[in-house]
């Protein structure tokens, strides 16, 4: 399925800049407000549905005997027309 990117932004910051954004989208989700992406010129607003699927990942990339790059992706998915998306185990963060 073809992806067209509706908003990007990267960029280095502090942990607690960080835990800053994640708690707004945190509040909105909650609340059930939208959702305001901006960054200089660009934004993007999105409202998600009461369920949608929820996706974390945790990746290493780069050579297998040296040091790579670590990440964690935390990702909101749902389908334009509302359809439910598919649901596996419980996840827990601790």
């Amino acid at each position: 399925m073809p992806e067209e990117v509706l908003f990007k932004s990267e960029s280095d910051q502090s942990r607690a800049e960080i835990a800053s954004y994640l708690r707004t989208v945190a509040e909105n989700l909650e609340s059930g407000s939208e959702i305001n992406l901006k960054s200089g010129g660009e934004s993007v607003t999105l409202d998600p549905p009461a369920r949608p699927t929820f996706e974390v990942k945790a990746e290493r990339e780069g050579p297998t005997d040296r040091p790579g790059e670590l990440s964690i992706e935390f990702e909101l998915e749902w389908d334009e027309d509302g359809g439910e998306s598919g649901e596996s185990g419980q996840l827990e963060i601790e």
